[in-house]
């Protein structure tokens, strides 16, 4: 028996050796790990790719016009009118240039940076965005007005499949330019569909950035024809995009350095527009080498901390500061809207879809211009001037008051943690989950099953307070409500406050209650105290709410399928397990049923399995929806709030029928 096992063991060994190692060619990695290249939720960046070739033209000197055309089939075509993309032989590896450009990863012409180089600003970096476009599209044609000739170029899933044909340019022909037409391959992307409020958003910024390009995007389906031109730039952008009158006039300036800088190479710098609001959501938009960088970066710190040294300067040099009020760069940025445009020379993102900027240089690149340009503005319009230090240190004084209620809680022991409380290990916010659970029964299970480093649990007795009516400063009243704001680390607080937020101790707060009427009753108890007192949580995304199943399923085995446990969350989902085992051919009463009255029934392996494991739990976020702040409002006071007696009746018996209860 041993040497039987011995030789088993030898066998499995030899499988992995030197013939085990594969390399994977050309465009291969591209189309086995879509995901570290681009975005696979649509196919939006793939074409992005395209796009940002031709905005390279534009920012390099060499095009004044882009259009975009969605076709009917689905296939999407990007047409610029720069230099056009060579097609001659290269000449070390004796193909077509085009050709390497789409189907070589790190083939491009914007490695060589500065004088002489092709491109001396670039999105492109890394010579992979176009030839990624090309892996992952089912068929992409070429064609590039160069010369005064046409060369064209098909290709399928990376594979050229109609070499390259050249063709005199006639005289209906464009001068120059590239025109690319993309059939992205749906099997890559979740959704194939092309959401084009985005698409919109990047070609509109793209006409932003680029004053005098003329931008247009064609919609063959419905016919519809948009085109931009802002010659007003990032002024008139901002302008139609905030939501409320500016405290004071737009702020907007731009820098670059000259030959004779020591710190930045000529040409680096940047553009911006800031306005300062008192109400409204901020916009902030911000773009390296017309790259829109969503996830923002070292340039956007560096706008931060170019407006927070000059506003500082300002308010110190007319000695405004009010004793014991100390400023933050937080003060000034709370309310700040912003359209920033670097300029970089040899930019460093964050991964290829490059979300965000890296390069530690851009902090003191705009800082560099936005500061001194500020401190002047400011001291030339000093009333403006005056009107902004204003709405900064009232933002300082009410992030400090905040900050001086915590303090005294602590200090008269009103803010030791809740006794109830099974506190995690960990102090990493991001990591840290608090889960609210329903009866100490449950609280009992979760604690034993949770995971110790990161997870807290705190158990609350009965049904927590209404909240809808209560005023803030009776909220601590009550126990429960106490503990709960003890427990998080944050004060209640308004929609239109800036609470001081530092304390937070859990980046996930979730709400954990049964499957049933009373679960419900208690979740919305508590989804009412979140959005009435504590709002900005569920703004940043911190609240959650849990959702353990109705339902277990006790299968037995099924030839090779060993016997399982299946947990389904409401009766659709039972009705959809037991379909499956009687396609496998399980008998009907083989399986058993089991019915969670409550979470205290599960035994903490059942409540880790379904309800605690990140890898296996459901756990939605909590956000505020489509309906705005005042829709949501009016709709939680017609459910929540005491006398809405007659509209709740209304509500109740309009759509009593579309609702389904478990009792």
């Amino acid at each position: 028996m041993a040497t039987k096992q011995t030789a088993n063991s030898t066998t499995v060994g030899a499988d992995y050796g030197e013939g085990s190692i594969r390399v994977l060619k050309g465009l291969e990695p591209v189309k086995q790990r879509p995901g570290m290249y681009t975005r696979t939720d649509n196919p939006l960046h793939i074409i992005q790719e395209v796009l940002d070739n031709a905005a390279d033209e534009a920012l390099a000197g060499h095009g004044k016009r882009i259009k975009v055309v969605l076709h009917a089939d689905g296939s999407v075509t990007i047409e610029d009118d720069g230099r056009g993309i060579p097609f001659g032989m290269h000449p070390e590896e004796k193909a077509p240039v085009v050709e390497l450009v789409f189907t070589r990863l790190h083939a491009g012409g914007k490695f060589d940076k500065g004088k002489g180089g092709a491109y001396s600003f670039s999105g492109g970096l890394h010579g992979v965005g176009v030839s990624v476009t090309n892996a992952l599209s089912t068929r992409l044609e070429v064609t590039s007005y160069r010369e005064g000739q046409v060369a064209t170029l098909v290709f399928s899933k990376g594979d050229v499949i109609e070499p390259l044909t050249l063709r005199p340019n006639q005289a209906g022909d464009r001068k120059t330019g590239t025109s690319v037409r993309v059939w992205p391959q749906a099997s890559y992307f979740e959704s194939s569909v092309i959401p084009l409020n985005e698409l919109t958003h990047l070609l509109r910024s793209k006409a932003v950035l680029m004053p005098g390009v003329i931008v247009t995007l064609e919609q063959e389906k419905n016919r519809e024809t948009q085109q931009w031109q802002y010659k007003g730039g990032l002024r008139d952008y901002l302008t139609q995009n905030i939501q409320a009158d500016p405290v004071i006039p737009l702020f907007d300036g731009e820098g670059f350095a000259d030959n004779a800088s020591d710190s930045f190479a000529e040409g680096e710098g940047a553009t911006w527009c800031v306005a300062f609001t008192e109400e409204g959501q901020p916009v902030r938009e911000s773009y390296v080498n017309l790259i829109p960088t969503s996830a923002g970066g070292t340039h956007d710190s560096g706008l931060r901390d170019g407006l927070f040294t000059a506003v500082k300067s300002f308010i110190e040099l007319h000695a405004l500061l009010p004793k014991g009020v100390k400023l933050l760069p937080e003060d000034v940025f709370a309310r700040a809207s912003y359209v920033l445009s670097a300029k970089v020379l040899d930019p460093q993102f964050q991964g290829q879809i490059k979300e965000r900027l890296n390069s530690r240089d851009a902090v003191r690149l705009v800082s560099s211009f936005v500061r001194p340009a500020l401190e002047l503005w400011l001291n030339q319009h000093v009333e403006h001037g005056k009107k902004l230090a204003e709405l900064v240190i009232k933002a300082a004084q009410s992030r400090q008051k905040a900050g001086q209620k915590v303090e005294k809680r602590k200090g008269s022991g009103v803010a030791v943690l809740p006794g109830k409380l099974t506190d995690c290990e960990s102090r990493d916010l991001s990591h840290n989950e608090l889960f609210l659970v329903e009866g100490d029964s449950a609280g009992g299970s979760a604690k034993m099953g949770r995971d110790k480093e990161s997870q807290a649990i705190l158990p609350l007795r009965g049904k927590v307070l209404n909240t809808w009516e209560v005023e803030r400063d009776r909220l601590f009243a009550n126990n429960e409500i106490h503990d709960i704001a003890v427990a998080i680390g944050v004060d209640p607080h308004g929609p239109n406050d800036t609470p001081d937020l530092s304390g937070l101790r859990y980046g996930k707060i979730c709400i954990l209650s049964d499957a049933d009427v009373d679960g419900s009753h208690i979740q919305v108890l508590l989804l009412t105290l979140f959005f009435r007192h504590f709002p900005k949580l569920i703004e940043a995304g911190n609240i959650y709410v849990a959702r353990p199943p109705l339902f277990r399923v006790d299968a037995p085995a099924r030839g090779k399928k060993p016997a399982a446990k299946m947990y389904a969350l409401d009766e659709g989902e039972l009705t959809a397990i037991l379909d499956k085992l009687r396609k496998d051919n399980v008998r009907e009463s083989s399986w058993s049923i089991s019915r969670f009255k409550g979470l205290g029934e599960m035994s903490a392996v059942q409540l880790w399995d379904t309800t605690l494991n990140p890898d296996t739990r459901r756990l939605l976020p909590v956000t505020l929806g489509d309906l705005g702040v005042l829709g949501t409002e009016a709709e939680f006071n017609k459910l929540m709030g005491k006398g809405e007696a007659a509209a709740r009746r209304e509500l109740m018996e309009l759509n009593a029928d579309d609702i389904e209860v478990d009792i």
